[in-house]
């Protein structure tokens, strides 16, 4: 049987980080990815600030493009800000999954593509049988390992086994389109982060416009799923209604189409460890933001706290993997909290007044503030009470403020 200090499983953002950290301070790590290649499953619009690249040490091979303007469109109104620098950039989602899997290798650690997690079993010594589908091979191989990381995303295929208590999901689903546009077209929005909100654009959600290189535009929708499901089904509707009736490009070709179902807990209430060797990361803890549904840089985050945790515990520093919850409650549960409310009332009210309204509040704004106040919740000196009474009257009904 193969050994293994960590088993990553799931190759995205955050297990991509996670075994890419350990590989490099020494472990012997296996990532797997149950796609053959990672062109598979591009689905993330990926837009993020530009602290992202330096703050996990991203090269610029990963850039699809550079955003300095942020753009809000509502049923009945729109807003435009811009800067004279770049605010941030729009990742090419394939490449960057590729990147961080060629550093595992480049440091010592093993990548297999096209396989899944089945199962694992705990031996008499502490550590985890794995077992792992080669789903081009149709075989199975059973591993050892003395941790294993939970990197499925919304599937939670480690800690969602079945016959485990299963706790209730918020979902939201989304599709996009990536085309090649005209150049005209391609320049008004080659910069530009576009949002649509509104009942006219994606009741129940929003929808959006992100540039990539090589006059390619990602456009797509995403919707809160509940009862009715019929706005979700539609999600294909709105994204051609975003493209024909706002974009309208003079000619463009349609690249691909991609989609996802993110599932987040309410208040946090994921399953972040099992025993001492069984973590979770990324999307397996609801580390997308609620209200905006980012989520790239927050997994990767976590992946770097649970990081610590695993080489503390692999080093004898710690007997289990306790601790590692109440940090990345203290980091996120709060802020998280706020976006899930906010989010609640934007997606199942969804009034247009309202969305006009935060226009409106927040039009005399820099894009620099803007990008505070949206990707990092930190609000601008000059708008501070004047904005902190408009979230108030915003959350009224959630907290009881007076």
């Amino acid at each position: 049987m193969e050994k293994f200090d960590v088993v990553v499983v799931g190759a995205g953002p955050a297990g991509g980080h996670c075994a890419r950290l350990l590989s490099q301070i020494g472990h012997r790590v296996l990532l797997i990815e149950r796609y053959k290649d990672f062109s598979r499953n591009n689905f993330s619009s990926a837009g993020t600030p530009l602290e992202t690249l330096t703050k996990f040490q991203l090269p610029d091979s990963v850039i699809g493009s550079y955003w300095q303007e942020l753009g809000i469109v509502t049923s009945r109104q729109q807003g435009l800000w811009r800067s004279e620098t770049p605010q941030g950039v729009v990742m090419d989602f394939a490449r960057l999954r590729q990147f961080l899997a060629d550093e595992v290798m480049e440091t010592g650690g093993v990548v297999w593509l096209g396989c899944r997690y089945l199962t694992h079993q705990s031996l008499e010594d502490g550590s985890l049988a794995v077992d792992i589908k080669n789903n081009l091979s149709d075989t199975t191989t059973t591993i050892n390992a003395q941790i294993l990381v939970d990197a499925t995303g919304p599937a939670r295929a480690i800690m969602r086994r079945p016959g485990r208590p299963q706790a209730e999901f918020i979902s939201g689903t989304g599709i996009e389109y990536l085309i090649r546009v005209d150049r005209t077209t391609y320049e008004a929005h080659a910069r530009r982060l576009t949002f649509l909100l509104g009942e006219k654009w994606m009741p129940r959600g929003y929808a959006w416009i992100f540039p990539m290189a090589d006059q390619q535009l990602k456009v797509g929708a995403g919707a809160l799923n509940g009862a009715d499901s019929t706005v979700a089904r539609s999600l294909k509707t709105y994204t051609e209604k975003v493209l024909h009736e706002y974009l309208q490009p003079q000619t463009y070709e349609l690249l691909d189409t991609h989609g996802e179902t993110l599932r987040y807990s309410s208040q946090l209430r994921d399953i972040y460890t099992e025993g001492p060797c069984i973590i979770a990361i990324g999307d397996a803890v609801s580390t997308v933001n609620f209200l905006g549904g980012e989520g790239i840089r927050h997994g990767m985050t976590s992946a770097a706290i649970a990081t610590r945790y695993i080489d503390e515990r692999l080093q004898g520093k710690r007997s289990d993997l306790r601790g590692y919850q109440r940090e990345m409650h203290r980091l996120f549960r709060r802020t998280w909290n706020i976006s899930e409310r906010l989010g609640r009332k934007k997606y199942v009210e969804d009034a247009d007044e309202m969305v006009d309204r935060i226009v409106t509040y927040l039009r005399p704004m820099q894009l620099e503030e803007l990008v505070d106040l949206l990707f990092f919740y930190r609000f601008p000196g000059l708008f501070y009470r004047q904005l902190k009474r408009f979230w108030r009257r915003l959350l009224r009904p959630f907290y009881g403020f007076k």
